[in-house]
């Protein structure tokens, strides 16, 4: 039998470990990928302290009790199940999107957005490992030019704020964007709001070297949450008016109430950065009155992947600066270890088996 590397979270103990697995066979409609990138999230930090768990877990992985982490996952075609619908071949590049819909839901019969999504190495085993099962639908082509580390982060690190911000927030061109947390996602929103026209970027952040990185990123403005004239600095960047559309990319609340406290008429608050507390609206009245809105998100469609691999490969978008360093994966723990301590300020540590 042949074995390989997999870095499994025992979900019962919520240890992490690399571990010598059996090399998965890819069953009907499904294909086996050599993985050359594998990116790490807070996501993962959080299922290995227990934050976040499994929402709805595959059999494989509720009658093991453990799962193999990554969700944002690159390589090539190693070897093709049965019943392929696509036209597939080994050798092929292609990028993993984080999830898949569960195929069985009433909106799924319906052909419609599925209700009930999987999540990559959340719900089923993901790609930190040398080779991934996936399935067809999920399989997103990427031209030889577009490297695998660098295509690998888009689902999730890169198509996460980009989905929140053309869909959820719908932002259009000249509008006032502020987004909360320069971090691995809120790097990649500031890029991606500028992208699409936004004037002007604010991003807010407590830490400076990461002010310094979200200017570097294309911020037209960075500032600290917590200086006493932040509201008076929010009213100079946008000559009064306020921001349109503020993102949370932090999923902190504190940060909720923040943003809402400088929106402008009609603007829109996207909470793509997750958590549990409740949200409280202090000032109901002028929420109202200034018709505010307050709008749910979370990941990304098959499309936005797609989008954003046409913009990298157009050259629109380049990611290479996101990639901070690339850690074989033997030592994914120490990974894990560098970005929940923030060890050199990482936007996007990358696994390579």
């Amino acid at each position: 039998m042949r074995t390989m590397l997999a870095g499994r979270l025992h979900l019962d103990t919520r240890t992490f470990a690399v571990e010598e697995v059996p090399v998965p066979t890819p069953g009907p409609g499904e294909v086996l990928i050599k993985v050359k990138a594998a990116g790490v999230c807070l996501s993962d930090v959080h299922l290995i302290d227990g934050s976040i768990a499994p929402a709805v877990p595959v059999d494989a992985v509720a009658r093991s009790r453990a799962v193999t982490l990554g969700h944002e996952v690159a390589g090539v075609i190693h070897g093709l199940g049965p019943d392929l619908r696509g036209d597939w071949s080994p050798g092929m590049r292609v990028a993993l999107q984080a999830g898949q819909a569960c195929g069985e839901c009433g909106h799924c019969m319906r052909r419609s957005p599925c209700q009930q999504p999987v999540t990559r190495g959340v719900d089923y085993d993901g790609g930190w490992a040398e080779y991934a099962i996936a399935r067809e639908d999920t399989l997103a082509p990427i031209p030889d030019h577009l490297p695998f580390d660098q295509a690998a982060i888009i689902p999730d690190a890169v198509s996460t704020p980009y989905a929140a911000i053309v869909e959820t927030g719908a932002v259009r061109p000249a509008q006032a964007v502020g987004i909360w947390g320069a971090g691995g996602l809120g790097v990649h929103g500031i890029r991606l709001a500028r992208l699409v026209g936004a004037a002007p970027v604010i991003a807010i952040d407590p830490l400076p070297q990461a002010r310094e990185r979200a200017l570097a990123f294309g911020a037209d403005f960075a500032l600290d949450p917590a200086a006493p004239d932040f509201a008076e600095a929010v009213g100079r960047a946008t000559r009064g008016r306020g921001v349109d559309v503020a993102l949370d990319f932090a999923g902190v609340p504190a940060v909720r109430e923040q943003a809402a406290s400088v929106l402008g008429a009609g603007g829109v608050l996207v909470l793509a950065g997750l958590h549990p507390a409740p949200i409280t609206v202090t000032d109901s009245m002028g929420f109202s009155y200034r018709s505010h809105q307050i709008r749910g998100h979370y990941g990304s469609g098959p499309e936005h992947v797609t989008q954003l691999i046409d913009l990298a490969s157009a050259g629109r978008l380049d990611l290479a600066p996101s990639v901070t360093d690339h850690i074989p994966l033997a030592h994914a723990a120490d990974a894990v270890a560098r970005l929940e301590q923030k060890v050199g300020d990482p936007i996007r540590l990358v696994l390579t088996p």
